[in-house]
């Protein structure tokens, strides 16, 4: 029996407090944001993980973007995959969800030709994008099945099928689809593991890299070139910081300018009836 070959798909996101926007190019600005991890493709990866260390065969994993991202996936390589892959070319910048997808499922099928491809993971969505439409797009590129929000994965390989458990609102199902399959799994669906420092640090952990022409993809459907949608505008939300004030003096003093505080925000009439005939709470 061929053993089973997990892509996991993870992307690398700015922290999101840390984002702002550029309001002439109408995109993110991540320049001074430091990079992580988006969170949900981390339980993708540790459900990969967890697939092969008790079903055996390979991990591998996927992503699309700069160089810097290479740091990353060697973390990925410390905590257990097997190997990594990373879709880097200016040609793919700007892209929305439909190229990002687009170009993902031809580095999916890339690495099948080496390796047959049964399951491809992903996170539920990214946090910079939040859309949860890549790792639909990627079953429909890939022609595969899919299922989405997966909380629970399991392999039943004497059937050549992927069960999951899968939230709704207000309760769950269970959906069996057969392989090759797409899952895209839920933030805090599991507790990911930890890298191997000492792996990181004394072995070598090489990434490959492929460009638009390593994967044979069309230059009209990748990148902004690619992309169904335009950002027409921008604007800056208002401020949700909270005002703080601190007041002086002694006991009595801090209530009574409390109190003034307070009943400056309430009805005159709810003011009023709130303190007593002497002005004293």
């Amino acid at each position: 029996m061929r053993q089973l070959h997990i892509v996991v798909c993870a992307k690398v996101v700015p922290r999101p407090e840390e984002v702002t926007v550029n309001l002439e190019t109408k995109t993110l600005d991540r320049a001074r944001a430091r990079q992580q991890f988006n969170p949900p493709d981390l339980n993708a990866i540790e459900a990969a993980l967890a697939l092969r260390d008790r079903h055996g065969g390979r991990v591998s994993v996927l992503s699309m973007g700069p160089p810097f991202f290479e740091e990353y996936l060697r973390l990925t390589m410390a905590m257990g995959a097997d190997a990594a892959y990373l879709l880097s070319d200016r040609a793919f910048g700007g892209a929305d969800t439909l190229p990002t997808s687009y170009t993902l499922a031809k580095g999916v099928s890339r690495i099948g030709d080496d390796f047959p491809v049964d399951l491809v993971l992903c996170g539920e969505e990214s946090s910079d994008g939040a859309t949860a439409q890549v790792p639909p797009g990627i079953a429909e590129w890939l022609g595969f099945s899919q299922i989405t929000y997966a909380t629970e994965l399991a392999y039943l390989p004497e059937r050549g099928r992927a069960r999951a458990r899968r939230e709704l609102t207000g309760g769950h199902e269970i959906l069996t689809v057969p392989l090759p399959a797409v899952v895209s799994v839920r933030v805090g669906a599991n507790e990911p593991r930890f890298a191997d420092w000492i792996r990181l640090r004394s072995t070598p952990l090489p990434v490959t890299v492929w460009n638009a022409a390593d994967l044979g993809v069309d230059p009209e459907m990748i990148g902004a070139r690619g992309s169904a949608t335009v950002v027409s505008s921008v604007d800056r939300a208002g401020s949700t910081e909270r005002r703080r004030e601190f007041i002086e003096g002694d006991p009595d003093e801090k209530a009574r300018a409390l109190l003034d505080r307070i009943g400056s925000y309430l009805p005159r009439e709810t003011a009023g009836s709130a303190i007593g005939p002497t002005g004293a709470a």
